[in-house]
């Protein structure tokens, strides 16, 4: 079976007989929800299910960008509230970053999805957007990497597979990507040094997305998304990152051309897979026929990244991580 190297959304709570019927033809590698497909448990859990059905494939992976803070796709009152990643940050230990995610993980997997786009490991400059701002962990690279490994080790022991974004770092952008493309000016030496240095300490991560940012000491011309040299040279080789790399979402406003073309563009540049989110039908076919289909390395790495997940979820009491959790932030956080 041909499998489409894209990742996809849908419109809305429940798939639609088009949706349905394209998603059978171009066999998407996985799926990716939004606020908009997300009401309840049990109407979560059918959706996912027929994603699945839909491509054939149990295994077929479904992501959620579930961060805590202001980037949580399935919020109260169906699921508890959880804090920003800088939260993690003010406590100082590590294992509530790991507890968190834990939490988080057992969420997800009780609905069927199987990855969060988690951790950030951007470090924040300060005169960064606020696109990153507390999503970020902490405002040093160590402290990123060992909250960012603890939240990613906590998601994998609950069965979903983490993704490290936005690589090679999104924390000197001047402007949000969703809207615009940023230009990072700063030398090749400070990037290595410092925004590349989580990514480097978590490099044995399955997964990973890109970031939408022209660093111009590497590539002046091009995003990382459709680099070639920032990909080979930075992410590959600097980083020494060989898992799967996911293009962030081709529809955001830092990108330009057809949607075929963006899709072309980020494969030929060394993208795994293309990730595109809002469902639009006419942007998804384009996308899944630029995208093309997985082969070589990149079926490689896609396989690699789903023998990551366990079989079964380490042993967890619920109730009890719930209760030491909101403990931790002073019973502040909805248990």
């Amino acid at each position: 079976m041909t499998i489409g190297a894209c990742i996809l959304g849908c419109s809305g709570p429940m798939l639609t007989p088009a949706e349905k019927a394209f998603f059978a033809d171009a066999r998407p590698w996985g799926f990716i929800l939004f606020a908009r497909n997300v009401e309840t448990p049990a109407q979560v859990r059918a959706l996912t299910t027929a994603l699945r059905e839909a491509v054939g494939r149990d295994e077929a992976p479904i992501l959620v960008d579930q961060e805590g803070g202001r980037v949580q796709r399935l919020r109260p009152p169906h699921w508890p509230a959880y804090p920003s990643a800088r939260a993690y940050a003010a406590l100082g230990r590590p294992e509530i970053a790991r507890l968190g995610a834990r939490l988080m993980a057992h969420d997800l997997a009780a609905v069927g999805v199987d990855a969060d786009c988690l951790p950030v490991l951007d470090v924040p400059a300060p005169d960064g957007h606020e696109v990153i701002g507390d999503r970020a962990y902490a405002e040093t690279p160590d402290e990123v990497a060992v909250l960012g490994r603890a939240a990613a080790e906590g998601l994998i022991a609950g069965g979903v597979l983490p993704m490290l974004k936005h690589i090679p770092g999104h924390g000197r952008a001047r402007a949000d990507s969703h809207q615009a493309l940023p230009v990072v000016e700063a030398p090749w030496d400070e990037l290595d040094g410092w925004d590349f240095a989580p990514f480097r300490a978590l490099s044995d991560m399955p997964m990973a997305m890109t970031a939408h940012v022209v660093y111009a000491a590497i590539d002046p011309r091009r995003p990382a998304t459709l680099s070639s040299t920032v990909i080979r040279r930075a992410v590959r080789k600097a980083i020494g990152f060989d898992g799967l790399l996911m293009s962030d979402d081709i529809s955001m406003g830092a990108l330009s051309g057809g949607f075929r073309e963006r899709a072309e563009t980020a494969r030929a540049a060394g993208c795994d897979v293309v990730l595109h989110c809002n469902g639009d039908m006419g942007e998804m076919q384009a996308v899944a026929a630029g995208a093309g289909v997985l082969s070589g390395q990149a079926q490689r790495r896609a396989g690699a990244a789903l023998a990551r997940r366990p079989r079964t979820p380490e042993p967890f009491d619920v109730a009890e991580g719930r209760a030491r959790f909101a403990a931790a932030f002073g019973g502040r956080l909805a248990a």
